[in-house]
């Protein structure tokens, strides 16, 4: 499915011309504090946007840009992935849930309702099947999503650095 829409937001499959909308997306300190060490750049950016239509060109699923259907602005980055991040036969090269919302947009429940439609959505065309996620320590506002979205806490591990939460939802 190309774009889903839900009763506030817009969901749909990224393009190049969405390069400056991810890095700004992600250059907010608070924004980027939970999402790895390296400081938020284009540079960095361009993988993000890489991965989420090469999982989409390859899998058949990826992360979705989310619009703001209020305003028409792009407000986050959520979906499920195809990823492979060294961690461990439970977790690698499996979906990936993963959301990042804009910081001025927190507290509303558009991650949930974002990640309620992407879940939806993968279900239904893909069948209900293991999706894993992944967490950084301190960030409880994502845990309490990840439980509202049926995600159970399986492991800790180590990534670059900072010390991981695993989840998984079956």
């Amino acid at each position: 499915m190309s774009e889903i829409v839900t009763p506030r937001l817009t969901l749909r499959r990224p393009n190049a011309d969405d390069l400056e909308a991810l890095y700004t997306l992600t250059n907010d300190p608070e924004m980027h504090r939970f999402l790895g060490k390296n400081a938020p750049s284009r540079a960095a950016s361009f993988p993000r946007l890489l991965q989420n239509a090469g999982s989409w060109s390859l899998y058949g699923y990826g992360s979705y840009i989310v619009i703001d259907r209020a305003t028409g602005a792009m407000i986050g980055n959520c979906g499920v992935f195809r990823s492979y991040r060294g961690l461990g036969e439970d977790f690698d090269n499996m979906p990936e849930a993963g959301w990042i919302i804009a910081r001025d947009h927190w507290g509303k429940g558009l991650a949930r309702e974002a990640m309620n439609a992407a879940l939806a959505s993968f279900d239904h065309i893909h069948g209900r099947q293991k999706i894993v996620a992944m967490i950084e320590t301190g960030n409880d506002a994502s845990e309490t999503i990840a439980a509202a979205l049926g995600f159970t806490f399986t492991r800790t591990a180590p990534l670059d650095g900072a010390t991981m939460r695993l989840f998984n939802r079956t």
